[in-house]
């Protein structure tokens, strides 16, 4: 299995920012995610990972959730959805 270099090579994870940004449901699920604790944040990324692997979801999909386990990803992101939630452009 070939393991992406970035998070940037991973399409789906930058789609899934998109979405938050343009969605204010996606958006709300994920900057509560975001908003956890890291031990409790990473928890749960694992069991949502685990439960997208046993109902055979794309793997792009799983492996662009499976980035939130990063700190530094799941900071990242947060603060791309808080910007995106007051307006302003990245």
């Amino acid at each position: 299995m070939h393991s992406p270099k970035s998070v940037a090579d991973i399409g789906t994870f930058i789609t899934m920012i998109g979405a938050a940004c343009d969605d204010p449901t996606v958006s709300k699920r994920l900057e509560q995610l975001l908003e956890m604790p890291d031990q409790q944040r990473q928890g749960l990324v694992h069991a949502w990972v685990t439960d997208l692997l046993v109902a055979q979801a794309p793997r792009d999909f799983v492996q662009a959730i499976a980035c939130l386990m990063d700190d530094r990803i799941a900071e990242r992101a947060y603060e791309v959805i808080f910007k995106c939630r007051r307006g302003e452009r990245l």
